[in-house]
């Protein structure tokens, strides 16, 4: 027997106790040493050997098909007549069988056919499972409806039991619509990328599927056509609309060498893209796939239902005994009537709606946030985010843009500016330093040109700045410190000043000088992003307890970037372990807290939150694969979005069960009275599954604002 791992798509799984049972059965399978059922997904993973007529053979009970995971599949849509014909038929008959004990004035033989047919004829697969399980001692759902109902027949309680059926069949239908809405979400998901593409291999130009298409291979891409692979633009130029992606509905500006994704819109020019994953590692796929295996992940919630209903399954079997013999035994009470609420009891105890109440409500959730852009790794995380206290971030990349600018330059007197510009980005153009890019970058804003000057004698001194020697003149750019030890009467008085006032602003400070002179200062400063203020205050306005900044920063700048940013708190002159550590401390304080990040340099405290947060996850594997969570777009507004759809999850997975078990007591305590009918005990238990449901899919409507 091989260890292999097979994965399948699943149709027809109509609820969780069915999908528990297909699992069971499926590893009951010879050849098959373990199987996994993700009923939230509709997929199936079997380890093991096992053939696709055995799959469908251990789902037969449910009418269950099976599909290899990268297989096609084709719905066919049934005419709706056709479809449930015989639920239609069952209804028929059920009215006629009333019309006919109305006319009579009693239950005549043929309104009693009619009852029976129309109890065959809806029930016939309810029964057919319900024998099978009651023979193997298997007291799920379908166990249960059918003894009621045969027990209905048999106490002459026809009526009652060909409505039982029908109810029945009809909440099926619906339950069934329900989880096929909520996952509607990742089917949409898959199928935003196209299934082929135009490709140029060599000198051949062809379309094939995109299961063939190799790495280096050149994907043609005209405008308006969807991008079928990840790639980097070889040639063209383009907007490129990546919400499929990102949850960013603005197009981006995309050239030569620019990274793009699978499944995003090519929206103007046409594009020449060098294809760099395959099919099944492109960032959509991953996405899919993340998303999948989250909608598997138990949520707290869940795992103490599942432990609930494991209990609570055979105590009402018990209760159910109980109300049915022990008043006719010990009372003398009449036997048909206690049996009746027996039965009523049986069918109003089914777990359908508890055992749904979470699951539906997670996959909903987590397939409405990946469609915004927003990749949530699971129902715990999910449940922690709602439930968060605080949110603690990095500064460099997430609260501000990560890249820095020049801000301010200001020249001795009678000291050429441009000239010194130039000089300086001679030195800054092999230096290693962060801030040397920002130097460059104004340069070529202001087209100085600086190649032309010779840099003999270059040193880095790190931490401090660098020297050089220029047409053989010695020149230091650095920290005002280094360069006012490199001046014999050191920074003149008025430039200390200023450097003072730049750094209070949050600005990190050069100075320049020649070995006689001082020449210049540059500040340069990592601007804050446009929205980290609204962000800001949008999650003090959801009632978040605590906002705090953390970064390795000096206190004067680290300061000035978390007043503009509108932070309770900020921690600067933090290393990666003391940020770790002072996670620790906010955990203990608020218990529940969110980390920031970028996903790679953080990962300690993102570790160690209860939710780790990173941001731009597209293209990013590090992020994707390390974060609780990931803002696919380099998109801070997607947090309080987050926050408000995970607060509205937990409340409704609250709402659910409480709900659940609070319709099953009110029906039982009708047992005390002997006013519980299978009527009320049907809409009791269908009833509280369909509105559980619906009411999940109210995560549906939760928007983002961005």
């Amino acid at each position: 027997m091989t260890n292999s791992k097979q994965v399948y798509r699943v149709q027809g799984l109509t609820c969780a106790s069915c999908a528990k049972k297909f699992e069971t059965n499926v590893k009951n399978l010879d050849g098959v040493f373990d199987a996994n059922i993700n009923f939230g997904a509709a997929k199936l993973t079997v380890f093991g050997e096992a053939t696709l007529v055995e799959l469908e053979k251990a789902g037969a009970f449910d009418g269950i098909k099976v599909q290899p995971e990268k297989a096609r599949i084709q719905e066919v849509k049934e005419p709706f007549f056709q479809k449930y014909a015989t639920v239609l038929a069952s209804f028929v008959l059920l009215l006629l069988g009333w019309a006919i004990g109305e006319v009579s004035g009693e239950e005549s033989l043929a309104s009693i056919g009619a009852y029976a047919f129309s109890m065959i004829l809806g029930g016939y697969r309810l029964f057919q499972t319900g024998f099978k399980n009651l023979l193997r001692l298997e007291f799920d759902m379908k166990t249960l409806m059918t003894i009621a109902v045969i027990g209905a027949a048999v106490i002459g309680e026809w009526g009652e039991g060909a409505t039982v059926v029908i109810l029945f069949a009809i909440s099926e239908v619906l339950e069934s619509y329900s989880m096929n809405k909520a996952r509607q979400s990742i089917r949409s998901l898959m199928d935003i990328a196209p299934k082929e593409a135009m490709i140029r291999r060599g000198l051949q130009e062809m379309v094939i599927d995109v299961e063939d298409i190799q790495i280096n291979d050149v994907l043609l891409v005209k405008p308006g056509q969807k991008l079928a692979m990840d790639g980097i633009i070889v040639k063209g130029i383009s907007s490129i609309n990546q919400a499929a992606i990102t949850g960013e509905s603005v197009p981006v500006a995309k050239g030569v060498n620019d990274e793009v994704y699978a499944g995003t819109l090519n929206e103007e020019g046409f594009l020449e893209v060098k294809v760099t994953k395959h099919v099944e590692d492109t960032t959509i796929a991953k996405i899919i796939h993340l998303v999948e295996e989250a909608q598997a992940e138990k949520a707290p919630s869940q795992a103490f239902v599942d432990r609930f209903a494991k209990y609570y399954t055979p105590i009402i079997m018990l209760f159910a005994l109980g109300v049915a013999v022990v008043p006719p035994l010990l009372l003398g009470a009449e036997w048909n009537e206690w049996v009746y609420q027996g039965l009523a009891v049986l069918v109003v105890g089914c777990p359908c709606a508890l055992v749904i109440s979470t699951p539906v409500a997670i996959v909903t959730a987590i397939g409405n946030a990946a469609k915004r852009g927003v990749l949530i790794k699971g129902g715990i995380h999910l449940e922690e985010m709602g439930a968060i206290k605080a949110i603690a971030f990095d500064k460099t990349g997430t609260l501000t843009k990560g890249i820095p600018v020049v801000t301010d330059y200001e020249t001795a007197p009678n000291i050429p500016a441009n000239e010194t510009f130039a000089l300086i980005s001679a030195l800054e153009k092999v230096s290693q330093h962060p801030l040397a890019s920002a130097i460059l970058k104004k340069a070529d804003q202001w087209e100085l040109n600086y190649d032309h000057l010779e840099l003999e004698e270059f040193t880095s001194v790190t931490g401090k700045g660098v020297l050089g020697k220029v047409a053989g003149t010695e020149y230091y750019v650095g920290s005002p410190i280094f360069i006012h030890k490199q001046l014999k009467g050191g920074l003149p008085a008025v430039y200390r000043e200023k450097i003072t006032v730049l750094e209070k602003q949050g600005k990190t400070v050069m100075a320049v000088c020649s070995s006689e002179h001082f020449l210049a200062i540059v500040a340069v400063a990592d601007e804050i992003r446009g929205e980290t203020k609204d962000v800001v205050q949008q999650l003090h306005s959801l009632g978040l307890q605590k906002t705090i900044m953390l970064t390795g920063d000096n206190e004067g700048t680290a300061k000035a970037i978390g007043q503009k940013a509108g932070v309770n708190e900020v921690k600067a002159n933090l290393l990666p372990q003391e940020k770790l550590s002072f996670i620790k401390e906010l955990r203990a304080t608020y218990q529940r807290v969110a980390m920031v990040g970028d996903g790679v340099n953080d990962a300690p405290a993102l570790a160690a939150s209860s939710v780790g947060i990173a941001m731009g996850g597209a293209g990013t594997d590090t992020a994707l694969e390390t974060a609780d969570i990931a803002l696919m777009a380099d998109d801070l507004r997607k947090l309080p979005f987050t926050v408000k759809l995970s607060r509205k999850a937990l409340n409704i997975i609250k709402q659910n069960i409480t709900f659940s078990l609070g319709i099953k007591l009110l029906a039982l305590l009708l047992v005390v009275p002997g006013w519980l009918t299978l009527w009320i005990a049907i809409f009791a238990d269908m009833g509280a599954t369909l509105i559980v449901t619906l009411n999940s899919l109210r995560l549906l409507q939760v928007k983002d604002e961005s």
